[in-house]
């Protein structure tokens, strides 16, 4: 409660849209769509969830950059008509399974492309491509959106961002689209200093690029920002290894720098699961050892974390 009115304080033309993805408890649908909420879903188990807790399906918003024809076929089935795309082989998926779908094109950032392990989106150079596509399969395209990562520390991304948004609905337009929503992402951290922060950077360029005569709507994805304070992650340690940085014999009784181990632990949820956001270079909290008792004359050892698959992205 107290985050979403901070929100609507600070950005009251901005409308939410919460990734269920980021936390699927229930309670948290429940409150955050009796706010009036809307919702950004990821798979048929979200979707669900999000329509079993009355929420309209025009206030839910079908997101992946590669969805099950299944998946599509649902959301035509349940009257949800906003979809994410940004490929060609996903738009011909779209066109012959959701032919009433409303698309927004998914367009990716220089701060993507530099901070997060995998870029999601399609390049401005492909985007007129994508829509002559549309045109061609009778595809209606409604809005763009795009990501900046909360890690991202310059301003530029976002003037950037919005200028190649403002490319797109100008290109659109050629073409004989209605362009009506622009989606900002959601690369907010939680905290009111970075909220105000992004607000005084967004608002001129918003001001600029889509006045309020324009008649676009502007939403974002504040995931993260909502559920960061409510609750506390838990995870088990199943595993633990000892990697030797120097393996030589030492005739020293003590350790050296070179010879002290390094400890790898590993967790039972990752990158695949809970940390999902590492992918996008989103803010990674900080570890705390639960029910720990540490004495000063313990000897303290270089450690890493890592996640179950061993996969390198999963290095903490």
């Amino acid at each position: 409660m107290r985050q979403h009115v901070l929100w609507k304080t600070t950005m009251p033309l901005v409308r939410p849209f919460y990734p269920v993805s980021c936390n699927s408890s229930p309670v948290v649908i429940e409150v955050l769509s009796a706010l009036g909420v809307g919702f950004v879903c990821a798979n048929k188990a979200e979707t669900t969830l999000v329509l079993d807790h009355d929420v309209p399906p025009e206030n839910i918003i079908l997101s992946g950059v590669c969805k099950q024809l299944s998946l599509i076929k649902h959301a035509a089935k349940t009257g949800i008509n906003y979809l994410v795309c940004e490929n060609e082989a996903e738009l011909r998926k779209i066109a012959r399974a959701h032919p009433e779908a409303k698309l927004l094109l998914q367009v990716s950032t220089e701060a993507q492309v530099e901070e997060a392990s995998l870029t999601i989106g399609c390049s401005l150079k492909s985007c007129r491509h994508l829509l002559e596509m549309a045109k061609e399969l009778s595809v209606n395209v409604v809005g763009v959106t795009f990501q900046v990562p909360a890690s991202c520390r310059d301003p530029q991304t976002y003037t950037h961002a919005l200028s190649d948004a403002r490319c797109i609905f100008d290109m659109a337009k050629e073409l004989g689209f209605d362009m009506k929503i622009l989606d900002i992402g959601g690369g907010f951290s939680g905290s009111e200093f970075q909220l105000k922060q992004v607000h005084s950077i967004v608002r001129p360029l918003l001001e600029a690029y889509f006045p309020s005569a324009s008649g676009v709507s502007v939403i974002a994805e504040p995931g993260h920002f909502f559920v960061f304070s409510s609750f506390t992650l838990a995870v088990n340690v199943i595993g633990k290894k000892a990697v030797y940085r120097d393996l030589h014999c030492s005739t020293h009784d003590e350790l050296t720098p070179n010879d002290a181990p390094e400890f790898v632990y590993y967790m039972n949820d990752g990158v695949y699961g809970s940390f999902m956001g590492k992918l996008f270079g989103n803010v990674i909290t900080t570890p705390s050892v639960h029910k720990m008792s540490l004495t000063l004359d313990e000897p303290v050892f270089s450690s890493s974390l890592w996640g179950p698959s061993c996969d390198p992205l999963e290095r903490f």
